[in-house]
């Protein structure tokens, strides 16, 4: 037996308050805060999704805010850069972005494409990358339009305990095809027309710390349920432990750390972010599961106050 992964569905950092993250992503980046929900496991805490107009998997960063919580240590076991995807022609426009809103960046070139480098507010590591693959993202907001808006994951950077045993599980496992290697980077892509690309790390740089700043997992696409459940036997075969099936609403995962020491989902494409709000809607309203539902009033008054706005 012999699976593939389309590439990757989501990921998921950690991050501090809650409005500063919400400008950046939303305000800065252009990004479509599809939903506003709480961590299933801590409701306590806001889980926010950011993506494309209709949040479709590839497009998806989401985070927990952590306001006033310890900061993470980038390391192994951890993503290291959270890459995006921007249409060919735009990287003057990015620069320009940054500089208006001081954002300090720096460029950089990798396997033959110019990066611009850059840290969010709470020192989560992004890049920008131009690429005609991706479908165009229709959302505009806060001045970034559809010709230059980002279209979603360019990939990411994987920092590893063990990066031979991390390329085995790419490669030999999921499905990604070996490009070749570029200094201490080797570069794996996916079938999928974007979160397709994925760059490991050679030379481990010391175990990672969760916290603020931090990549908590990346998750890889499964087709629907049965693709999941199919990943699930293959990956228990193969000596990896994973959890059973936890309904997320917007899609299934499952969950396991791979021998690197990074922590990775198979999230299910279905059933998306539309079944409990209309497209035109998404996001602006806080969305509880059916077993916090009747605790709202008391989560609400936990949760800071934030709001979606225009920055100038």
């Amino acid at each position: 037996m012999s699976k593939k992964t389309l590439g990757i569905h989501h990921i998921t950092a950690i991050v501090g308050h809650p409005q500063e993250n919400v400008d950046f992503y939303a305000g800065v980046l252009g990004l479509r805060l599809v939903k506003t929900t709480v961590n299933f496991d801590d409701p306590a805490t806001y889980h926010f999704y950011f993506g494309n107009e209709e949040g479709k998997p590839g497009t998806i960063i989401t985070f927990f805010p952590w306001p006033d919580a310890y900061r993470g240590v980038l390391g192994d076991g951890q993503v290291g850069v959270t890459t995006y995807v921007i249409p060919k022609g735009s990287l003057d426009f990015w620069e320009k972005r940054m500089e208006k809103f001081q954002i300090p960046f720096t460029k950089a070139e990798r396997f033959g494409e110019q990066y611009i480098k850059f840290d969010d507010p709470h020192g989560l590591h992004l890049e920008l990358v131009e690429r005609e693959e991706g479908e165009e993202n229709t959302w505009a907001f806060s001045g970034v339009t559809p010709e230059v808006a980002i279209k979603g994951f360019g990939g990411a950077v994987l920092l590893s305990s063990h990066p031979e045993k991390t390329r085995n599980l790419l490669e030999k496992l999921m499905g990604w095809e070996f490009v070749g290697k570029e200094g201490d980077f080797a570069r794996y892509r996916s079938a999928g027309d974007i979160g397709n690309t994925i760059d490991v790390k050679l030379t481990p740089i010391g175990r990672g710390k969760m916290g603020v700043g931090t990549v908590h997992h990346i998750a890889m696409r499964a087709d629907h349920d049965e693709d999941q459940l199919e990943w699930k036997r293959y990956l228990e075969a193969n000596g990896y432990g994973v959890t059973p099936v936890r309904d997320r609403n917007y899609f299934n995962s499952v969950y396991f750390r791979e021998h690197g020491e990074i922590l990775f989902e198979i999230a299910t494409d279905p059933p998306g972010f539309a079944i409990d709000e209309t497209k035109e809607h998404l996001g602006e309203k806080l969305m509880l599961p059916e077993q916090f539902e009747p605790h709202r009033d008391q989560i609400e008054r936990i949760l800071l106050p934030f709001q979606v706005r225009e920055l100038n």
